[in-house]
């Protein structure tokens, strides 16, 4: 008799306009075990959203108040039978609720290598321009379990990559993003599997 393979099914959350959502809908599209089948979004003008909606993959809008509340939010992920979280571009922080449903279930990546250039108000390009004006040498993406403080989950991966003098914010940018999009889904990949 066969034995019949496990399925993981991940809920992504995004705010914005969801390249790293696009890139893990893709990767997880043919296979045996994980399966994309929720995203949620806490901005109803992301662009995300579209591309969940693209490849079939239900979504929803959620508030501050229902994000905070939870009864809405968990009602979407029970009736999914969610079994993963992962953040693509989320910038609240995880209630306690979240995380206590989802114990070590629920993955980030941070576009810097943590601890340096993580916590309240670090995202997006905000960490590019500091990064530059510190005259880092430097910069990469962590990846890393959540708690219930801004970045400082147990961190799973970290890669890196150089930064010139002449490079620009926009630069390290690009740098950065072309890094999470090729390592990102493969860590979520071997966290599922290895089951942490």
């Amino acid at each position: 008799m066969a034995m019949s393979l496990k399925k993981n099914r991940i809920a992504l959350i995004a705010s914005g306009s969801g390249t790293n959502a696009q890139a893990i809908i893709q990767y997880f599209k043919d296979h045996p075990t994980i399966k994309v089948v929720l995203l949620l979004s806490n901005n109803p003008n992301a662009y995300a959203l579209q591309r969940a909606s693209t490849h079939q993959i239900k979504n929803y809008v959620f508030t501050r108040e229902a994000f905070t509340e939870g009864t809405k939010v968990v009602r979407y992920l029970t009736e999914e039978a969610v079994t993963h979280i992962v953040l693509a571009g989320f910038l609240w922080l995880i209630p306690d609720y979240l995380i206590n449903i989802f114990p070590n279930k629920i993955i980030n990546i941070h576009p810097a290598l943590l601890p340096k250039y993580g916590g309240k108000g670090m995202y997006g390009s905000r960490v590019h321009e500091a990064i530059k004006a510190a005259r880092e040498t430097e910069s990469g993406i962590t990846i890393h379990l959540v708690n219930n403080k801004y970045d400082e989950g147990e961190i799973l991966f970290q890669v890196k990559c150089a930064i010139s003098e002449d490079d620009t914010p926009e630069d390290i940018a690009r740098c950065v993003q072309k890094l999470e999009h090729e390592h990102y889904s493969r860590v979520i990949e071997r966290w599922i599997i290895g089951d942490r």
